[in-house]
């Protein structure tokens, strides 16, 4: 039986994955890769399997919440939610009037997290090194890719949703940033704010049929190469840098559905650039305080969770 603040530890993990997962390009996957939780998560998601489905059609809760671990999935979207819908408002203000300095303090997050994450590689062979910048150089690409006009076949709403949900447990890449370059985050919000629920129950199903492939995938590459795919991640994160850089100036605007314009398409400038080509100030020592915090609070979370388990 767990302890309680075993519980109470998923749950504020689960906070940390919901805030990541409101601000697009960050990824909840970082987050559990940071907090520890990663392939408990992915063990977890793997549970709902055949084995489950019978549990459940011969009414044994008991064994089937068991199967699933159920009371960690449960601290751990609740924590989830609960930061959704407490901290949507403050990230989007962020966002909106301080983006440098959020998007300052998630680099230093992401940079200090793949660095710590490499400490779990016991033997570091030719691939294991060559994977960090293959890790490096996929997520640049992905994060460099431009939105695509998608084509308005149902199957297609399937398939952006088995692709999004990927970034719920693919580290370094958020789900709406991935949704964005499908050509389909409006027409979710959309669907979402217009009750189109044939749209919604399409994308959900490519949701669940998406992350229980991807979930066994990655399972699958980490119980039989670990090292290189621990490097492999750390470089994804080290790559997704490109997609929350600070500085940026926009190329062009995207009209979004209640008739607010968003920075579509970006170019990255260095922090002396920043005033020339975009008449704003770097701010660049206020975000050199945000870089710092977010190496300190990564740092002490993770001291905080190894004084829990040592308890």
């Amino acid at each position: 039986m767990k302890q309680p603040k075993y519980y109470i530890l998923n749950f504020l993990k689960g906070m940390g994955m919901g805030a990541a997962d409101i601000v697009p390009g960050v990824s909840g996957g970082t987050i559990a890769l940071i907090t520890g939780i990663y392939e408990t998560l992915l063990d977890s998601i793997k549970s709902f399997d055949l084995e489950a489905l019978k549990l459940l059609g011969r009414f044994k809760i008991a064994e089937f919440w068991k199967h699933i671990n159920g009371s960690f999935l449960l601290a751990l979207f609740a924590g989830i939610f609960t930061s959704i819908f407490t901290l949507s408002k403050l990230i989007t203000f962020l966002m909106d009037n301080h983006p440098i300095p959020l998007w300052s303090f998630f680099c230093g997050l992401i940079i200090i997290s793949s660095l710590l994450i490499l400490r779990d590689i016991k033997q570091w062979k030719a691939g294991v090194i060559l994977a960090i910048p293959i890790g490096a150089l996929l997520a640049f690409w992905v994060t460099s890719l431009q939105p695509v006009h998608s084509p308005e076949a149902l199957y297609y709403t399937f398939v952006a949703g088995a692709i999004a949900i990927c970034a719920m447990i693919l580290p370094g890449i958020s789900g709406s940033f991935l949704l964005l370059i499908l050509g389909k985050y409006e027409a979710i919000l959309n669907a979402v704010n217009q009750k189109d629920f044939l749209t919604l129950g399409l994308f959900a199903a490519g949701c669940a049929i998406g992350i229980m492939s991807f979930s066994r995938l990655i399972s699958w590459f980490l119980k039989h190469h670990h090292a290189k795919t621990i490097a492999l991640l750390s470089g994804f994160m080290l790559g997704s840098i490109n997609k929350i850089w600070p500085w940026k100036k926009v190329i062009s605007y995207r009209l979004t559905s209640s008739g607010d314009q968003k920075p579509f398409i970006t170019e990255n400038l260095w922090p002396h650039h920043y005033l020339t080509e975009t008449g704003h100030e770097s701010m660049f020592y206020i975000a050199l305080l945000a870089f710092l915090f977010g190496i300190i609070l990564v740092i002490g979370l993770e001291r905080t969770a190894y004084y829990f388990k040592t308890k």
